[in-house]
């Protein structure tokens, strides 16, 4: 080495060929790689004297639906709990919290049913209830999740309880009207169920909701400005809905065929009656401030064009 350069470091240990074997010399060399390759490897211990915190991963919630369509829900299968009843007074309670369109004919002066004059009033409500089977019910639930639920996050639990009742009340109108002089009771929340989904797609479709191109988180998505009725009817997706809808509730109605594929008959125009209540009634119910006749256009052709 001459004495005009600077010395460089050697990263290993010297070792002298003479003293020692060029085994040793190439040992030690491995060696020391091996100690600098371990502590570049391996992660800085913390002191023995403090605790080592480790941090969990995030609980995921066991529930994701919001608490009044969870409520709901569950009173449904609470109040279904009435199938385990006697035979005697599960027909009672079918009879006095069901809808008959019979009760409210003035002609049958003679002829008493269950739940006496207060019957004519909680019945509008109470029928959507009661479900006749397990399946009825399951069919039910299964078909408000999607919509319920962001309907639920939009409304809040007061907001999305007496919607819910105002939209039964309807649909047991439709089939007063149609049914006028029909003894057997109407059961089920099909009405209900009818009017959430109604409600639902007057804003589902817009930029950044549920059932958009391009969604925002589920509390987000159900609170974006919802479009005027009119130019919601002017949107082909929302009309491709409407179309679909009407025709399952055609095919069931017409066929007569129940959910549970017997031969139970199917109150699709309470279905209608509740499925036009909530489609109308929306505005009354919506605490979102709805999007401006000027800017609806931008807010539904901005959706379709980030889909493209």
């Amino acid at each position: 080495m001459t004495t005009g350069q600077s010395r460089i470091p050697l990263p290993f240990l010297f070792v002298h060929l003479r003293k020692a074997g060029k085994g040793d010399y190439l040992q030690a060399c491995r060696f020391d790689r091996l100690k600098a390759k371990t502590a570049l490897d391996s992660p800085p211990q913390p002191p023995s004297d403090q605790p080592v915190v480790v941090d969990e991963a995030p609980r995921e919630p066991i529930l994701t639906l919001p608490w009044p369509l969870t409520a709901y829900v569950v009173l449904l299968a609470l109040i279904h709990l009435r199938v385990l009843l006697p035979p005697e007074l599960d027909n009672w309670t079918i009879d006095a919290f069901g809808f008959i369109p019979k009760r409210y004919d003035s002609s049958l002066v003679n002829l008493q049913f269950e739940g006496g004059t207060g019957a004519k009033v909680w019945t509008f409500v109470t029928y959507s209830l009661l479900h006749a089977n397990l399946t009825h019910l399951a069919f039910n639930v299964l078909w408000l999740l999607p919509f319920g639920s962001a309907l639920a996050r939009r409304f809040g639990g007061l907001r999305f309880f007496v919607f819910l009742a105002v939209t039964a009340a309807a649909g047991a109108l439709a089939h007063l009207v149609t049914h006028e002089h029909a003894v057997v009771p109407m059961i089920g929340a099909s009405a209900s169920v009818s009017g959430a989904m109604a409600a639902a797609i007057r804003f589902a479709f817009v930029h950044g909701s549920f059932l958009s191109f391009s969604r925002s988180d589920a509390d987000t998505a159900a609170k974006v400005p919802a479009l005027p009725l009119l130019h919601a009817l002017r949107d082909g997706r929302v009309i491709g809905f409407l179309g679909v809808w009407f025709a399952v509730n055609f095919i069931f109605g017409a066929s007569g065929i129940g959910v549970d594929g017997d031969s139970a008959g199917v109150a699709w125009q309470a279905h209608i009656g509740g499925f036009f209540a909530g489609l109308l009634l929306f505005a009354l119910f919506d605490p979102v401030p709805r999007v401006r006749n000027d800017d609806a256009a931008d807010a539904s052709s901005q959706d379709i064009s980030n889909g493209i």
